[in-house]
């Protein structure tokens, strides 16, 4: 029973510690048809060396017929973690209300990031980055059994939450912090399943988020912020409908057709693996391409295809490819940017490995999308961006866990000029010498 007059902190600890199950001995939690439920483990990218990092603008990949600039990765992630750190010191500070209304104008202006990451989610990710972070260190040192421990820094948000009961932006950074808990229960299962105490600790997480987002209407906030938050807690609610998880992504959608992440999710939870279906997964393709056609053309189609293709191959051989592939060029159209540039290319060159050593036996529409790389390289690229073709690698995998940015960004290195240079093959091996720059592909004899 709860004590009266308990401060909001310890009354918090007293109300989620009763979500939270004892470690009684492990289990496998099974399907209904008997199968265990198998959750891979986040990657884990690791760096040995300390190699100073350049800090200029741009370094110049060069050989003497190859010559590539190459964005130096410590600037070119750099307005991401400022922002995460302004979010993280004024947390710290305890500046909760400077937090909300910068977190507020970023959200009302849609405003984001050159590699389309919205500011307000950046600043409340830093926010409650400590919080986060001390869960999953916790958790790799083998503290679960400390219960009370684990969730003493969600209580600490959960105690602000209530002095700031008012206010919807620190009500749902509080519901992200438990998601994001939800998520780590997940990832330190087994390797092969989920024990029942792991999956009950992240259900009641999901169910904390769930409870705290209720109350707030994304759309009648007209908050793109509250609304992908929504849209998060759809992992954790595996009943959902593949309607409404399409309708909760339209209403996201909608509220900012500018940001492309949100269709490219929606078509990642319209897979067979997730709420959907191949038939949901292309009605909903074309009905986001109609609704921004404004905004991207067909460029929707793409996005909303973007990442199914590259987990699915079967989503790969449904695609309507002259669809998809109008969409690329309106894509680029609309956004020439370097760092979308970089972001197609190694999406067509990298991301779309799977079954490459059986190439010849795969879907037609794959090649097509592979082929695509030469005309986004010779026609518009001017540098390279290494971390976004090391993310290319793994498939946009967005739980990947980074040891080391710079050697994670010279592994993107790698992979593009290793690229570029077979692009160029019959070039260079022609003795010619081939230059990009920010004027353009330039191939000339020595």
């Amino acid at each position: 029973m709860l004590k009266k007059n308990t401060p909001a902190r310890d009354l918090f600890k007293q109300v989620f510690a009763t979500f939270l199950p004892g470690d009684g001995r492990a289990q496998t939690v099974q399907t209904a048809d008997g199968h265990p439920v198998r959750l891979p483990q986040p990657t884990t990218v690791q760096d040995s060396t300390t190699e100073p990092r350049s800090h200029s603008s741009a370094i110049t990949q060069s050989t003497e017929q190859l010559i590539v600039p190459i964005c130096d990765p410590a600037h070119s992630g750099s307005d991401c973690a400022a922002l995460q750190d302004q979010g993280q010191f004024l947390a710290r500070q305890d500046r909760w209300a400077d937090l909300s209304a910068r977190i507020a104008e970023a959200d009302r202006a849609r405003r984001n990031t050159p590699h389309g990451l919205p500011v307000a989610e950046l600043l409340a990710h830093g926010a409650r980055g400590d919080v986060v972070n001390a869960v999953e260190h916790a958790l790799s040192l083998g503290h679960a059994a400390d219960r009370r421990k684990m969730i003493e820094g969600v209580m600490g948000l959960e105690a602000m939450s209530v002095e700031y009961r008012d206010d919807p932006y620190l009500r749902t950074l509080v519901a992200l912090a438990h998601i994001d808990v939800a998520w780590i229960w997940r990832g330190y299962s087994d390797v092969l399943s989920i024990t029942v105490a792991n999956g009950q600790r992240c259900a009641a997480h999901f169910d904390r988020a769930a409870a705290l987002l209720h109350p707030l209407d994304g759309i009648a906030l007209d908050s793109p912020f509250i609304a992908a938050a929504k849209t998060a807690l759809l992992a954790g609610q595996r009943s959902a409908g593949t309607t409404q998880v399409a309708d909760d992504f339209a209403a996201l959608i909608d509220l900012d057709p500018d940001n492309h992440r949100h269709m490219r999710s929606l078509g990642t939870h319209m897979l067979p693996r997730w709420f959907g279906d191949y038939t949901a997964l292309e009605l909903e393709a074309r009905r986001t391409a109609a609704r921004t056609e404004a905004t991207w053309g067909h460029g929707a189609y793409a996005w909303v295809y973007f990442d199914a293709i590259a987990l699915d191959p079967e989503a790969c051989a449904r695609v309507d490819i002259d669809f998809f592939m109008d969409g690329l060029r309106d894509i680029v159209a609309r956004r020439p940017d370097q760092e979308m540039i970089n972001l197609l290319a190694s999406y067509c060159a990298v991301a779309l490995r799977y079954g490459e050593e059986a190439a010849t036996k795969g879907p037609p529409q794959r090649a097509e999308i592979v082929e695509a790389a030469e005309w986004l390289i010779r026609d518009h690229l001017r540098e390279i961006h290494p971390l976004i073709w090391a993310h290319a690698a793994q498939r946009f995998d967005n739980n990947l866990r980074i040891a080391s940015p710079r050697r994670f960004a010279d592994h993107g290195r790698k992979d593009a000029l290793a690229f570029i240079a077979k692009l160029f093959r019959n070039e260079i091996e022609a003795g010619q010498r081939v230059e990009f720059s920010a004027s353009g592909l330039r191939v000339s004899s020595n």
